[in-house]
């Protein structure tokens, strides 16, 4: 067994080594080897985006309390069901069929290779349009999840059911299109290589408007207003869910160049892990600074609030500007998410700052420091940023392409929830919050024993 693993691994070198030609002559032509490398390559970013979702699931688990610990981590599955059969039914079709200036009117209930010529967008890559179809829908997925935290701990499951379905159907696609779908902000050369905007500010827009609606979860303010510490139940679990998405976003960034010839996606992971690691050390210097201790929760959202600032930018800045884009990010996510918190806004895992403020800085730094060198080796959009001879061309771009974001999806979003909040209500009862989302949605615990150890202890203590 020892023996065919190895052959099978010497074999896979030799086909990277050697040049594909070589192989011309008795097997594949040279273009269907590339193909199958490409296809091979996307299909196993997919599977690290897709993966992703086990992050979130710990995350988001970890950062609540234990009575509320199995729905959420719950919720992550119900996110891949419904990314799924929404984006297969309408969403790929509204975000990356041919159509107008502002959503896609071809190739709904997307049937496969047949259907290759109602997505132009597409058509820049050989990869195949099933694996390009699996790509995208993992992204979508990503920007429900993110949803998902603007509404813990406090919101019904039905409804995170139907907006979900709406979002991935009517909001996230419109926005795909616009920036990746041959749409408007595509006509104007908007940069978003991996989503900065597109996933994350989306996401995280409509999970604010959410936790707006929602208001607080019990005992989030004391009666002078003043926001009261409720910790996450699991910090270790935490700590892994932001290991797997750091771990998965080498398939959401360096696996958008869909091709690993040329080796341009090498320069892509390199950006994407420097900005990450100065968005840790930068929250939790600000921290330190700010409570006089060092918080590890702060530290794992500085991580992600710069992946989610160097998903737009990593393919157009050098290595020092990643670090200086995953810096601010970090630094500047804790500093916001404090102001947010004092300011009234309970948003369990800082979904807005994270996703939200740091995706639109991301957004707003390719303006700053997209370089002409890069954009010419990776033919990518756009032009350069101000401080490399654009002027103020790119970076009003991408401000009017945050802005049109923003505002488009806060909009849909609070008309959505209104009208479900007067169809059925938003939020369960007090009484159901109380006992936690977990027994009053789903019957059981996510943890029975110790819940259970819990509930009697509280009994014996009312009775004495």
């Amino acid at each position: 067994m020892k023996k065919k693993m190895i052959m099978m691994f010497l074999a896979m070198i030799t086909l990277m080594v050697y040049p594909v030609s070589a192989f011309a002559a008795e097997g594949p032509a040279a273009p269907d080897l590339q193909i199958g490398l490409d296809t091979a390559f996307t299909f196993l970013a997919f599977i690290l985006v897709f993966f992703m979702q086990a992050g979130f699931a710990m995350l988001e688990a970890g950062s609540v309390r234990m009575k509320n610990a199995g729905h959420v981590a719950g919720k992550t599955v119900l996110t891949l069901a419904i990314a799924s059969l929404c984006f297969w039914a309408l969403g790929f079709g509204l975000g990356f069929g041919n159509g107008n200036g502002f959503f896609g009117t071809t190739g709904f209930f997307y049937g496969g290779e047949t259907q290759a010529a109602s997505f132009d967008s597409l058509a820049f890559s050989d990869v195949t349009l099933n694996v390009k179809f699996l790509f995208q829908m993992a992204f979508a997925a990503v920007s429900l999840a993110i949803v998902s935290g603007g509404m813990a701990e406090r919101a019904k499951l039905s409804v995170y059911i139907i907006f979900g379905i709406l979002f991935s159907v009517v909001i996230y696609p419109v926005v795909a299109h616009w920036v990746w779908g041959g749409g408007w902000l595509a006509e104007l050369g908007m940069q978003d290589y991996a989503g900065s905007t597109v996933v994350h500010l989306t996401g995280a827009t409509a999970a604010v408007v959410a936790t707006i609606l929602l208001k607080p979860r019990l005992g989030k303010f004391n009666k002078e207003g003043k926001p009261v510490i409720i910790p996450g139940h699991n910090q270790v679990f935490t700590v892994l869910g932001v290991i797997i998405l750091w771990f998965g976003w080498f398939g959401f960034n360096p696996g958008s160049a869909l091709s690993p010839m040329g080796g341009f996606f090498g320069h892509v992971a390199l950006t994407t892990n420097l900005a990450a690691a100065a968005g840790g050390l930068a929250a939790l210097i600000a921290s330190w600074l700010y409570f006089g201790k060092s918080d590890i929760p702060a530290m794992l959202n500085g991580v992600l609030a710069a992946l989610v600032a160097i998903t737009g930018a990593c393919a157009f800045v050098v290595p020092w500007a990643a670090i200086l884009i995953g810096f601010v990010a970090g630094a500047f996510t804790f500093m916001t998410s404090q102001w947010l918190e004092r300011a009234g806004l309970d948003d369990p895992i800082y979904a807005f700052s994270v996703h939200g403020i740091a995706g639109m800085w991301g957004a707003v730094s390719t303006g700053l420091f997209a370089t002409p060198d890069l954009i010419a080796e990776g033919a990518l959009v756009g032009k350069a940023g101000l401080f490399y001879g654009g002027g103020f061309h790119q970076l009003g771009v991408q401000v009017l392409g945050v802005a049109g974001t923003f505002v488009f999806v806060a909009v849909l979003s609070f008309i959505i929830l209104y009208v479900i909040k007067l169809a059925i209500g938003l939020r369960v009862t007090e009484e159901e919050e109380l006992m936690g989302l977990d027994i009053s949605e789903h019957g059981t615990y996510g943890y029975p024993e110790q819940m259970k150890l819990i509930a009697e202890s509280e009994s014996k203590t009312l009775k004495n």
